[in-house]
């Protein structure tokens, strides 16, 4: 049986790739840990994307078979579009400027996420319920609410029903989500670094280095 390969990156996300909503995310950030670590935190995300830049573009692989899975990203018909728009907005994370230049090599776009359960996200976030007041952190608010569940599910039911086996998937997502663990046994999961250094090939096999 000839295994699908989707490359993993879990993704760190900037203030800017949360859009409406990186304000209180800010505001709570510091508010928990001091304007210095944030201003750390920013500084480490930008070089955490410099490197996976790198990395992504020197793939020894054929653009055209690359099929791109977003964090964030619905279903929706105009996902190109997204991309375009954020990756050209001043105001926008180098997550997007990455997938763009993947489109510009020929990689396909998919939409991942179910739109009805990313607004709900949106709405949590921007709400008092993920206050450092009414809950630890913005991670817990979500976990207490199976939204971040949900949507592993449905992004992993849309990878195993677009990932054709001649493929190479690649998913950004981000560290907090756990969809890779509810993909089918069909599916064989490799880092960027391992992908990157050939130990794997398309198609989920490993070279055995003989």
């Amino acid at each position: 049986m000839q295994l699908r390969t989707l490359i993993h990156i879990p993704i760190v996300h900037s203030a800017e790739d949360m859009g409406s909503a990186s304000d209180v995310l800010r505001q709570t950030y510091i508010r928990q840990k001091g304007l210095e670590a944030w201003e750390k935190s920013r500084f480490l995300i930008k070089q955490f994307w410099a490197d996976i830049d790198a990395a992504v573009l020197a793939l020894d692989v054929n653009f055209s078979q690359m099929r791109i899975y977003q964090d964030g990203l619905p279903v929706c018909g105009f996902e190109a579009k997204i991309v375009r728009d954020l990756a050209e907005s001043q105001t926008s994370g180098k997550n997007y400027q990455i997938v763009a230049k993947l489109m510009d090599l020929g990689a396909r776009l998919e939409g991942t996420e179910d739109l009805e359960l990313l607004l709900k996200e949106r709405e949590l976030i921007t709400s008092g319920n993920a206050s450092p007041e009414s809950c630890t952190n913005l991670a817990s608010a979500l976990v207490k609410s199976n939204l971040l569940d949900k949507r592993d599910y449905f992004i992993a039911s849309r990878i195993d029903t677009t990932l054709q086996s001649e493929e190479v998937g690649i998913l950004f997502l981000g560290a907090l989500h756990d969809a890779t663990a509810k993909l089918p046994a069909t599916i064989k999961v490799v880092s960027l670094e391992k992908f990157s250094q050939g130990e794997i090939s398309r198609g989920g096999r490993e070279h055995s280095g003989q």
